[in-house]
């Protein structure tokens, strides 16, 4: 087939992924314009030429320009043979299957998908389509499939044995119910279209495609599936099939709730036949020989592995093992009617019921953890760190309750917090970037909860400067989450203060770029910084499929880097600016400076300490800083700023000045300690003059002249119940027992001001 439809390469596929990634367009939205909108002068009958076909591309992934080899490889692929790039402007392609192509790579629900390829083809609109006509849909699936690399000659039977099954009422064509009907039924074709099932509890496996490094066995035929062949596998009991014996899985074990009043408060073990990874029995340590056939058993929810005969010895109740302070039992979650006074079993109908209804609200389901655990709310950006996000997220749903781990992509973080909103002594897991926890923490701001969790974060970002300075390591690289998990177990408390900043622009011409954030975590800039940043995003939004490493990202920031100490862009930028702190001009008129960094954390730009560091006696904790006492709310006198060391919770900013992109630079490479420390207060102003790059915790924007105001952000917030002010008070750095000793390098820390923050140890 690859012969026939001319597939594009890899490296193609990935880079066309890429962009498809950072494009909002709907192929839905691209096919009006073509077909009775501005694009109409492109069509020839249902086909389009080559200049179409780059016209539909620039619309649908959002960019002024694709590559041309890109363009010429997708063109050619949808011809039926090879064209030479002379004649490829004479020949056309099919605009239905082009569409049909992009729609099934795209998000959305496979049942939307479906119908969209279905209705692509039934040009008459009679809702019929011939076996000729869904051979051309199927032929676009085996495409995508082979591009995503799946094993095609396992899929093509499955859908060659869906085809025959297809038309049920033997007319010789297929009505849109029966393309949906099979469509629904073919479990791998669902996987390849994006399934994203909900939990409904009803036995319905969350299956994902997966290769296999190892011997693994089917749950189904116990046959081999073949080293590095593959299969699929449920996220939520690791119930392993060939892509053909999906159909005929046995339903999965695993409930996530309690369903009725025998199960609540009492968890029992749900034993899954195979999936014993360590080859190695918890109850007699001898061997399970995993290699040789489906053996052994493993609890979905404490995680025991054991051999058959060891099940009679092993008790009925799952303390969930080592994990048991994380997760949210089961037994532990039920609905709402199960504790009124209503002495009712939940029929099909009732559960039927309770399914339908929002399960992330109080109003459905009721929590009553296990006294005296904290469990964990995960909340996972799977477009963080490649592919790391989505593998960290199917890692969560089985180490956990899927019912406690959200993907953010999908509804954002408010479904999960109302869900916890009335359980006591939770804590929160991000996993993601900075810009992620930002976002959590704002959300948290606004959800007015009645009791503010404490949140952790797993680093799957770029620069990850709030993981940095917290010692939390420069970012995820797949280690153990399990170890991880039971290391978040010790982590002590540390304050974070939170700044808001406010834009008011002068009333020019000029436009200006939207503001992105108005509390800062991390830190504020403006000049030469914010420049770099702001083309390196620029870059990033124009060509994505340049952008998909860390170590590319770095290359690329280099670049603008070193074009930026040539061209000095905000070179002289004392004399565009006027600086106020605390109502007091600060004098910059004896400094040549390019840009001026004000910090929260003493990380930026992926590791940078701009404020440099600061000898200290080891028994100091606080330093200089405590004797300067609470109301010294600003520090302009050199002397003393030589001593001053940076302090997440002393509610004061570290004001830094930057003579360019090569001071920069060697700061990062710690050639030079520090850049020019101005000040340190407790609120700033700036005045600008003219158009000047600024950036807020990493996102840059181009600022038309204005004044910048950034002040203590419980100043500027609605006031809280004084109890939630108190838990927000950043009076001591660690708890009591703590605060006579000094925080040592490996110390694990948690954060608090407003929100915590669990650390990710070295």
């Amino acid at each position: 087939m690859a012969k026939e439809r001319g597939l594009i390469s890899p490296s193609d596929f990935a880079q066309l992924q890429k962009y498809m990634e950072y494009s909002t367009r709907k192929v839905s939205d691209v096919l009006k314009l073509f077909e009775d909108g501005e694009m109409a002068e492109y069509l020839q009958g249902d086909a389009i030429g080559y200049e179409g076909f780059q016209q539909f591309l620039k619309i649908y992934l959002e960019v002024d320009n694709v590559p041309s080899p890109l363009s010429l490889a997708l063109f050619q692929s949808f011809q039926t043979s090879y064209c030479l790039e002379k004649t490829v402007k004479e020949d056309v392609v099919c605009l239905s299957d082009v569409s049909c192509y992009f729609s099934l790579l795209e998000g959305g629900r496979p049942e939307d998908k479906l119908e969209f390829t279905f209705k692509l083809y039934d040009t008459d609109r009679n809702g019929i389509l011939d076996s000729s006509e869904v051979d051309k849909i199927i032929i676009q699936m085996m495409r995508v499939a082979e591009y995503l690399d799946w094993e095609v000659s396992e899929l093509r039977p499955i859908l060659q044995e869906m085809m025959k099954e297809i038309d049920y009422d033997g007319s010789g064509s297929v009505s849109l119910a029966e393309w949906l009907r099979a469509g629904a039924t073919t479990v791998p074709l669902l996987v390849l279209l994006g399934l994203e099932m909900t939990l409904k509890d009803n036995g319905q496996h969350m299956w994902r495609p997966k290769r296999f490094p190892r011997p693994v066995y089917c749950n189904l035929c116990e046959s081999s599936i073949g080293l590095g062949k593959q299969g699929l596998s449920c996220n939520l009991c690791k119930y392993v099939v060939h892509d053909q014996c999906a159909m005929k899985a046995q339903p999965c074990e695993v409930s996530t709730y309690a369903k009725s009043r025998k199960d609540i408060g009492v968890q029992s073990h749900v034993w899954v036949r195979g999936g014993c990874e360590s080859g190695r029995c918890d109850r007699c340590q001898k061997k399970i020989r995993i290699y040789h056939s489906l053996v052994g058993l493993h609890c979905v929810w404490c995680h025991l592995e054991i051999h058959d005969d060891c099940l009679p010895a092993m008790g009925h109740e799952c303390d969930c093992g080592l994990l048991r302070d994380h997760i949210l039992r089961p037994s532990s979650i039920y609905p709402s009617v199960l504790a009124s006074g209503q002495e009712r079993k939940i029929s099909k109908t009732n559960q039927k019921t309770v399914d339908d209804l929002n399960l992330s609200t109080s109003e459905a389901l009721r929590i009553d953890p296990v006294s005296n655990t904290h469990p964990l709310l995960v909340f996972v950006n799977p477009k963080s760190g490649g592919k790391q996000g989505e593998r960290v997220l199917w890692k969560f749903q089985y180490l956990l309750n899927p019912r406690q781990v959200f993907n953010l992509l999908k509804d954002g973080p408010e479904p999960g917090l109302r869900f916890f909103r009335d359980v006591p002594d939770y804590r929160v897991l991000v996993c993601g970037g900075d810009g992620t926890v930002g976002w959590i923490l704002e959300t948290i701001d606004k959800a007015n909860l009645p009791f503010v969790p404490p949140v952790a974060v797993l680093p799957l970002g770029t620069g990850n400067d709030l993981a940095r300075c917290l010692r939390w390591g420069g970012g995820y690289e797949g280690q153990n989450l399990g170890k991880i998990l039971k290391d978040l177990e010790t982590s002590k408390v540390v304050h974070m203060d939170r700044w808001s900043v406010e834009v008011i622009p002068q009333q020019t011409e000029e436009k200006s770029d939207p503001v992105p954030f108005q509390i800062i975590n991390n830190y504020f800039s403006i000049g030469v910084d914010a420049s770099i940043a702001h083309r390196f995003h620029i870059m990033r939004e124009k060509y994505p499929e340049k952008f998909n490493s860390r170590m590319k990202n770095k290359l690329w920031y280099f670049e603008f880097a070193t074009s930026e100490s040539i061209f000095s862009t905000c070179k002289k930028l004392e004399e565009s600016l006027t600086v106020e702190i605390c109502g007091k001009p600060l004098d910059l008129s004896n400094l040549s400076l390019e840009g001026i960094a004000v910090l929260n954390i003493p990380s930026t730009h992926g590791g940078s300490n701009l404020w440099g560091d600061t000898k200290r006696p080891h028994s100091d904790i606080h330093g200089i800083n405590q004797a300067l006492g609470a109301t010294a709310k600003v520090i302009t006198d050199p002397d003393i700023l030589k001593t001053c060391v940076p302090d997440l919770s002393d509610k004061r900013l570290e004001v830094v000045g930057l003579e360019g992109a090569i001071e920069m630079g060697q700061i990062y490479t710690k050639l030079k300690n520090a850049g020019h420390r101005l000040a340190k207060c407790s609120e700033i102003t700036f005045h600008t003059t003219k158009t000047l790059p600024m950036q807020i915790d990493g996102e840059p924007w181009m600022q038309t002249p204005c004044t910048v105001s950034i002040a203590y952000a419980r100043q500027k917030l609605n006031p809280q119940p004084p109890w939630i002010l108190n838990f927000h008070s950043t009076a001591s750095l660690l708890p009591a027992e703590a605060s006579s000793s000094p925080v040592h390098p490996s110390s694990q820390i948690l954060i608090s001001q407003p929100l915590a923050f669990l650390p990710w140890p070295l």
